[in-house]
């Protein structure tokens, strides 16, 4: 995932923390609690790690399709 390095708003480090923050939260945790325990208290820093997105299965689909219709374009022209 891509996540920053840094805060938009603060600037403080976050990309050091998202591994340990989504293992945990994956494994059961509150992601409140999880946060807290991670030190990331500002809430813009808390809107980093909750509004990121795997950005590349978002993407894929696309890639498939054009993949699908550059291959229909190529039996064309054979």
């Amino acid at each position: 995932m891509l996540i920053p390095v840094r805060c938009f708003t603060c600037g403080a480090l976050i990309a050091d923390k998202h591994g340990q923050y989504s293992d945990r939260v994956k494994s059961g945790e509150d992601p409140a609690k999880v946060m807290d325990s991670l030190g990331i208290k500002r809430y813009c820093c808390r809107r980093m790690f909750i509004s990121s997105v795997e950005t590349i299965y978002q993407i894929i689909p696309y890639y498939e399709a054009l993949r699908r219709r550059m291959s229909e374009i190529q039996t064309e022209i054979e």
